[in-house]
C-alpha cells in the first residue's frame, strides 16, 4: 500500500475500498521494517494503532471523513491523551498527558489515525535531533547524516514511508529545515494560525505547529483540519481560515517573487547555491516576475533569535523542578538540594545551556540590555519584511546552508549548529508562514529544499506556487537507505 498519499488514503477509506485497519497494519509494518536504523520514533503502541483505526472504519461508514484513516505521526513534545509525552527528555520521560493538543483532537475528530510520537529535539532545542535524550534520529538518504531538527523524527516518519503526514513544531525552522534535509514539504504557518494549546512550550512568542507531508495538497488538507480559532489558546488568531484545497485547484497565474540579496552571501554552500539559483530560475518561468529584494536587518537575526529564544525558555521550562510532575532526584538533601538535581539530571547539555543564557538575559541589570533590545530589532525584522511584501508576493531563499552535515559534526560547537538556522529563524521572529519544498540534490545525492515566505495569513499562496512548482519540475528522487 502507498503510504504518501494522504488524499489517496482518505478516498479509499472513506469509499470502502480498504479499512482502516488495513492502512493501519501497514504502515505499522513499514515501521517495523525502517525505523530500526532510522530511529524516527519514541512512542509506539500498536494495540491502540489498530483498535482506534476499526473505530474510524465504522464511522467512515457513516459518513466521509476528510482525514479517514490516514496514519499521522506527532512530535513528542505535542500532547496526547493517554500516550506518553516526553519531549525527547529525561525529566518527562513517563509523563502521560491527561489531555490532547487541540490540534492533535482536531486530527482525530478528521478521523486521522495517531501512528506514533516522533523523535525531537529536547524541549525541541536543537538542529538535528541529536539532542534527543534517547536516540538519534538519521537521514533517509543518507544514515551518517543528521535528519535535521528540532522536528527530525516526524520529517523522517514522511520521507521514509511510515506515514503520509506529521506534526512537528517550528520554533526558528524546526519543521522546514529537516523537510529540506530529507526531501519532503514541511509548512511553518502564521504565527497565531494553529492553535498552541497542548504544545509543551519552548518560546511562547515564536513557537508553530506545524504540518508536514510529501506534496502540497496533502499539506493543504491538513491545515485545513488544524488551523483556526481556539478558546483555549488567547493568542490563536480569529482570522477565518480558507478552503486550501479549494485554492490549489485553482489555475496558477504567476507571481511577483522577491529575492532577499542578504540570504546569498558568505557561508552558503555553493552547491547548495547552484540548486537554488536553479530553483529560482524554475520558478520564474511559471510566469513569475523575479525582483530583488532587501531585509537588511537579517545580519542580526541569529543574535536576536538566540536572546530571545532562550529568554522564553528559562522561564517556561522553570516548571520542571521536581515538585508537581516529571521525574524527581531520588533521595535529595532538602527542597534546594532536589530543585538542582533534578534539573541538572533531568535536562540535557542544550536546555541547559538555553536555560542559562536566557536566564542571564532577563536578570536584573541585563533585561533591557539583552532582552529589552533583541525585541525592538525583532519589530525591525519584521518591518523589513512588510515592506518587501509591498513590492512581492513571496519570497524564495535557502533553507539551510548546507546540506544535512555528519552526526557529530556540529554537536560539539553550539554557534555553527545555531548558524544552520541562518534563513528560517527571520520568519519566526516576524510571525509570517514559510515552507521548504524539495528543489533538487546535490552530487552525494543529498536533498536540498527550497523556502517560500509569504506575508501573514498567506499560506494559500505558499502553497499554491508550491503545487504548481513540484508539477512543472518533478524531482527523480534517490533510493532511500532504509
Amino acid at each position: 500500500m502507498n503510504l504518501r498519499n494522504a488524499h489517496d488514503i482518505r478516498d479509499a477509506v472513506n469509499s470502502g475500498k480498504v479499512s482502516a485497519r488495513e492502512v493501519a497494519e501497514a504502515a505499522l509494518k513499514r515501521v517495523e521494517a525502517a525505523d530500526g536504523a532510522l530511529g524516527a520514533f519514541l512512542t509506539l503502541e500498536p494495540e491502540l494503532v489498530l483498535k482506534r483505526a476499526d473505530a474510524i472504519s465504522r464511522t467512515a461508514k457513516e459518513k466521509p471523513l476528510p482525514l479517514a484513516g490516514v496514519p499521522i505521526a506527532i512530535k513528542d513534545n505535542i500532547c496526547t491523551r493517554s500516550l506518553r509525552t516526553s519531549c525527547a527528555s529525561r525529566i518527562l520521560d513517563r509523563y502521560i498527558p491527561a489531555y490532547s493538543a487541540t490540534a492533535v483532537q482536531r486530527l482525530e475528530n478528521a478521523g486521522a489515525v495517531i501512528i506514533g510520537k516522533a523523535n525531537c529535539d529536547e524541549f525541541a532545542m536543537g538542529s538535528s535531533t541529536e539532542n534527543s535524550a534517547f536516540k538519534v534520529t538519521r537521514n533517509p538518504y543518507d544514515l551518517d547524516r543528521v535528519s535535521g531538527g528540532s522536528s527530525g523524527g516526524s520529517v523522517v516518519a514522511v520521507a521514509a514511508g511510515m506515514a503520509p503526514l506529521a506534526l512537528g513544531s517550528d520554533t526558528g525552522g524546526s519543521v522546514r529545515q529537516p523537510a529540506s534535509f530529507c526531501n519532503v514539504v514541511g509548512l511553518k504557518p502564521t504565527y497565531g494560525r494553529v492553535s498552541r494549546y497542548g504544545l509543551v512550550a519552548y518560546a511562547s512568542s515564536l513557537d508553530c505547529i506545524s504540518p508536514i507531508a510529501n506534496n502540497a495538497q496533502d499539506i493543504a488538507l491538513l491545515l485545513a483540519c488544524i488551523a483556526g480559532r481556539d478558546e483555549h489558546d488567547a493568542t490563536s488568531a480569529t482570522v477565518p481560515v480558507p478552503d486550501y484545497s479549494e485554492e490549489l485547484s485553482r489555475p496558477f497565474s504567476g507571481m511577483r517573487l522577491g529575492i532577499p540579496k542578504e540570504f546569498f552571501g558568505e557561508g552558503l554552500d555553493p552547491e547548495v547555491k547552484s540548486i537554488i539559483e536553479a530553483g529560482i530560475r524554475n520558478a520564474g518561468s511559471l510566469g513569475c516576475e523575479l525582483i530583488e529584494v532587501s531585509l537588511p536587518h537579517t545580519g542580526y537575526a541569529i543574535a536576536d533569535y538566540y536572546i530571545i529564544a532562550p529568554a522564553e525558555a528559562s522561564s517556561n521550562l522553570a516548571r520542571f523542578d521536581g515538585v508537581r510532575y516529571g521525574y524527581r532526584t531520588p533521595s535529595p538533601e532538602d527542597l534546594l538540594d532536589m530543585y538542582k538535581r533534578t534539573r541538572s539530571e533531568g535536562f540535557g547539555e542544550e536546555v541547559k545551556r538555553r536555560i542559562m543564557i536566557g536566564t542571564y538575559a532577563l536578570s536584573s541589570g541585563y533585561y533591557e540590555a539583552y532582552y529589552g533590545r533583541a525585541m525592538r530589532v525583532r519589530t525591525l525584522i519584521k518591518r523589513d519584511y512588510d515592506r518587501a511584501f509591498e513590492k512581492v508576493d513571496a519570497l524564495l531563499s535557502p533553507v539551510s546552508p548546507t546540506p544535512a552535515f555528519k552526526i557529530g559534526e556540529k554537536i560539539s560547537d553550539p554557534l555553527a549548529m545555531y548558524l544552520s538556522d541562518i534563513y528560517t529563524v527571520t520568519a519566526n521572529l516576524a510571525g509570517i508562514p514559510a515552507m521548504s519544498i524539495p528543489c533538487g540534490f546535490t552530487r552525494a545525492g543529498l536533498p536540498v529544499g527550497l523556502q517560500i515566505l509569504a506575508n501573514q495569513f498567506r499560506e494559500a499562496t505558499l502553497l499554491h506556487l508550491a503545487k504548481a512548482y513540484a508539477e512543472a519540475f518533478p524531482l527523480a528522487t534517490p533510493q532511500l537507505k532504509a
